[in-house]
This record gives C-alpha cells, sequence and structure tokens, in this order.
C-alpha cells in the first residue's frame, strides 16, 4: 500500500513540475513579445527600417539593404528572396497606414526596377489602402504579419 502512495505522489510531483514548467514558459514568452512590440512602437523612423531589415534577413530574404535616408523614392529596403526581388517601405507609426505608402511603394518599385513592392509597418492599413493596395499590387505586411515574423524567430 506504501509503494502505491510514492507512485501517486511521484506521479503528482511530476505532474505540478510539468504544469509549472509550461506555465513560466508561457509568461516568459508572452513577457518577451510584450517587450518586442514596446521596443518596436518607441523605435524612430530609420530604426525601425533596420530591425525590419534584420527580421527580412532572418526570414531568408538576401541581398537586404536599407536604403539611404533622403531621395529614396519612397523605398525603404531592397531585398531579395527566391529569385523574386522586392522594394519595401517602411512606416513606424501611431495611426493606421494611409494610401501614400502605398502609392510611395508602387513608384519606389518601379524606380528600383523590382518585382514586388510592400510596405511593412507595426500599425494596420487604411481601407483606401488595402484597396490601393490590390489595384496597384503591392503587399500589406502589417502588425499582425509583423507578429507573426517575430514568433518565428
Amino acid at each position: 500500500m506504501n509503494n502505491i502512495w510514492m507512485i501517486l505522489a511521484l506521479v503528482i510531483g511530476i505532474c505540478i513540475c510539468i504544469g509549472v514548467f509550461f506555465l513560466i514558459r508561457y509568461c516568459v514568452k508572452g513577457y518577451r513579445k510584450g517587450r518586442r512590440d514596446g521596443i518596436i512602437d518607441d523605435m524612430e523612423g530609420h530604426d525601425f527600417e533596420y530591425f525590419c531589415a534584420e527580421l527580412l534577413e532572418k526570414k531568408g530574404f538576401i541581398d537586404v539593404e536599407v536604403t539611404r535616408g533622403s531621395g529614396d523614392y519612397g523605398i525603404d529596403i531592397l531585398a531579395e528572396k527566391d529569385g523574386v526581388t522586392y522594394a519595401i517601405q517602411c512606416k513606424r507609426y501611431t495611426m493606421p497606414v494611409g494610401v501614400e505608402a502605398v502609392q510611395q511603394a508602387y513608384a519606389g518599385r518601379d524606380y528600383y526596377d523590382r518585382m514586388v513592392g510592400a510596405v511593412m509597418t507595426n500599425q494596420y492599413f487604411t481601407t483606401p489602402a488595402v484597396e490601393a493596395s490590390k489595384k496597384l499590387k503591392i503587399l500589406l505586411w502589417d502588425r499582425g504579419y509583423l507578429d507573426s515574423m517575430m514568433e518565428e524567430e
């Protein structure tokens, strides 16, 4: 009978340890995500561009280049992945991103002779921006997409 109680106590102890492990892991993951979110939202625009460039490199993009700040024709990052070339406009905003960013990505894609134009942001997009992106064939990488890219790190 003592053996049964010892085995039961051991099983309960193991279950508690496993539960605590997953609880700590969940809390730490949430804490890290929150820290990343806060960091992104507090970045200056140019710092956000370099952050996005590093994230793209971690996701398999090659020849990732942050363009110079002025005279970049609306494009902040040039990159390539799987033989496809990209011109990317980065917007670190406190409000939804409007149609102007889509127009800049469209013009910059052609100026840099790239296959794909995209707008990458820490926010979301206005309805006119979404509509324009469909018409102009510009990818929109919003906060949700950025978060999913960071989650996969």
